[in-house]
């Protein structure tokens, strides 16, 4: 039986941010060199990249795009905010679908929801409510992309970056009503072990509502080189029919700006390199090994 084969692919947000065009122009040919089939795309300010730019790019190193990721800093929101940032914020990730239809790109992911870092208490009917808001006002975009033959992916995340999304179940709840076919969740390793009693179990929750999946290790750092269930993680990954993309995501402690909104205080290997190169291996070996016939009894 041949080893299971998801397409594996890493951010430039390991080396780099902003991720503008010179940043990929570095990245992209060392993410081919070293056998990634594809590579997350974030856009983080509409001048950093150009879709026809990064389409050469991209078709010169070989690298599919996975996905565009959308960035929510504090000038982003769709819940609680007043209505000019509820438009500039639909504004922006409308561009995010189109530049995604663009580089033939299947997702755009992120949270889709608030500005990361934004935290606020929430009872049961004020979450309610949110979870209304959100609906409304992310009902626009999931049109345009379905129109895009785009697919959005509402990534939750830890307690420390929302209070809004944390959980599978509560992102499930959320987006109740809106288009499966068009929207559903975006999965993080890092979210997930801070957040779920078991990332198998979050995994088995989602199935058929996952669309793009983020990989790295418990502290942040390179899969595999940490304490996480792997094997209960993609097992469960696997029975729940999902092909995409599995994509290393982790930062660079050496950019001011991105260390401080990914909590990022020291190195989280040798070299940045090792994240992805080590990350790829462990990848490639974990997945391998899910089709090996069990060893047969002495």
């Amino acid at each position: 039986m041949s080893p299971v084969r998801l397409p594996l692919g890493a951010n430039p947000w390991i080396w780099h941010s902003p991720v503008t065009y010179e940043a990929l122009g570095d990245v992209l040919p060392r993410l081919s060199a070293w056998g990634f089939d594809c590579v997350e795309i974030p856009l983080e300010n509409e001048r950093d990249w150009s879709p026809a730019s990064v389409g050469r790019l991209l078709d010169v190193s070989g690298l599919a795009p996975a996905a565009v990721i959308a960035v929510m800093p504090p000038d982003r929101d769709l819940v609680r905010t007043d209505p000019r940032t509820v438009q500039v914020t639909q504004d922006y990730l409308r561009r995010c679908v189109d530049a995604a239809h663009a580089l033939n790109a299947p997702t755009v992911a992120g949270p889709l929801y608030a500005a990361v870092g934004r935290t606020w208490r929430l009872d049961r009917r004020e979450r309610e409510a949110a979870y209304a808001e959100l609906r409304e006002n992310l009902a626009p975009v999931v049109r345009h992309a379905a129109d895009a033959g785009v697919r959005l992916g509402v990534e939750p995340l830890n307690r420390y970056e929302t209070s809004l999304l944390n959980t599978v179940e509560q992102t499930l709840d959320a987006l109740t009503g809106l288009p499966g076919d068009t929207i559903g969740l975006a999965l993080d390793t890092y979210h997930q072990n801070i957040e779920e009693r078991s990332l198998a179990a979050a995994v088995h929750r989602a199935a058929g509502r996952i669309v793009h999946v983020q990989v790295c290790a418990n502290d942040r750092g390179t899969p595999g080189a940490d304490s996480l269930d792997w094997t209960g993680f993609l097992t469960a990954l696997l029975a729940s029919g999902y092909r995409g993309p599995l994509c290393i995501e982790s930062f660079t402690a050496h950019n001011d700006a991105i260390a401080v909104a990914a909590s990022v205080w020291r190195p989280l290997a040798p070299a940045q390199d090792t994240i992805a190169t080590e990350g790829l291996a462990f990848l490639r070996t974990a997945l391998a090994a899910l089709e090996q016939p069990p060893a047969a009894a002495p």
